[in-house]
């Protein structure tokens, strides 16, 4: 398999983490585990919502690396537990699970709610500066 690579055109300089970005994005989890949905939620306002069925609050954990949401999951198994399941469907291993998030845009709240987790993401939006470049003689 060959590499695609961003296309490499001067007058794009200094685009280079964008390529990374998009590579990064490629390799995050394609297991589809566990489902996800991202919506708008209004201007600047993003949310994503994992399905973490039987998933706790200290099951989960909530990191930003390099610019990368990653949701990470490992249910914690009760020793006391004794059930002995006839069948059983609800996944219980653990994931990870990586967002590539573009600059200016943060994390605003994470709740979990009825075995789904909500991400709200803002993105703030930079000033528009005009910056003047002197010139100078040599």
């Amino acid at each position: 398999m060959t590499k695609t690579h961003f296309p490499s055109h001067p007058m794009l300089l200094g685009f280079d983490r964008l390529e990374r970005l998009v590579e990064q994005t490629a390799r995050a989890g394609t297991d589809g585990y566990p489902p996800f949905d991202i919506e708008a939620t209004g201007q600047n306002r993003f949310r994503i919502t994992l399905a973490l069925a039987g998933f706790r609050e200290e099951d989960l954990s909530i990191t930003i690396e390099k610019r990368q949401l990653l949701v990470r999951g490992q249910q914690r198994e009760n020793d006391k537990d004794n059930r002995i399941f006839l069948h059983r469907g609800i996944a219980a291993r653990q994931f990870q699970r990586a967002f590539a998030l573009a600059e200016g845009v943060d994390v605003a709240s994470a709740t979990l709610e009825n075995g789904l987790l909500h991400i709200d993401l803002m993105r703030n939006e930079p000033e528009e500066t005009v910056q003047t470049i002197p010139i100078t003689r040599n």
